[in-house]
């Protein structure tokens, strides 16, 4: 009868043991997916106004828009500027973005049997408002039109000619300071760092009214930016 009674009390104590751990490891599992749940909800910004700055390079050439024989090389430039992420929903949103842009391209050739370099900055002040696709929380796909305004041009030429033939030779006889420009690319969103990658390019000519052909041409660039988010909410 003893034993009995003893195998029965250590059936109870066995069975109470081990209620006792599943329940405290289903209470840590619940825990941690709430943690994890907590953690993902505090890294994922596409529900939430974002406000934050960015800075980066350019790699910048021109085309001919008629196909004619005008190349020229890509060169390097500076951009920066802000942005505003503005959600509609989870998954959906608008981007506009304000960016101080330098373009351009650099070429070289022959000038009465005199070599030449010669290089373009120009500098614009870029509007892109792009849509924004976001599968997840650290990708999001933006495309949409952009308006940019030239605020400076700056041509610096190396050959043993004179400044001034060259100059005529490079000018535009209307240049068009504003322009319509289509953009896309990628960010990847790490917290409160981004990494955008982006190409655009004109769709308007280079040169006002249409009446000038030297050059006739369109920019197109590649530019790759960090950003900073400085506000989400």
């Amino acid at each position: 009868m003893k034993k009995l009674v003893l195998l029965i009390v250590t059936i109870v104590i066995t069975l109470l043991v081990n209620k006792s751990w599943a329940q405290e490891n289903d209470n840590n599992k619940e825990s941690d997916s709430k943690q994890e749940k907590k953690d993902n909800r505090e890294s994922d910004f596409r529900d939430k106004l974002i406000i934050g700055i960015k800075g980066g390079a350019n790699l910048s050439n021109v085309y001919d828009t008629k196909g004619e024989d005008f190349q020229a090389d890509p060169k390097y430039g500076f951009v920066g500027g802000g942005y505003v992420a503005i959600p509609i929903g989870t998954y959906f949103g608008v981007q506009p973005e304000l960016l101080f842009s330098q373009k351009g391209f650099q070429a070289t050739g022959k000038i009465i049997g005199q070599s030449y370099e010669f290089t373009r900055t120009t500098t614009f002040i870029d509007v892109p408002l792009l849509i924004a696709f976001k599968p997840s929380e650290f990708i999001t796909i933006l495309a949409g039109p952009q308006y940019s305004y030239l605020i400076k041009q700056k041509d610096v030429f190396t050959s043993s000619n004179s400044k001034v033939q060259v100059e005529q030779e490079f000018a535009h006889d209307d240049i068009r300071k504003n322009m319509l420009c289509f953009k896309g690319g990628v960010d990847f969103n790490f917290k409160q760092f981004v990494l955008g990658i982006r190409t655009g390019w004109d769709v308007l000519n280079n040169n006002g009214d249409g009446s000038t052909t030297t050059p006739r041409y369109k920019n197109v660039w590649y530019q790759a930016t960090i950003g900073y988010t400085l506000y989400n909410d």
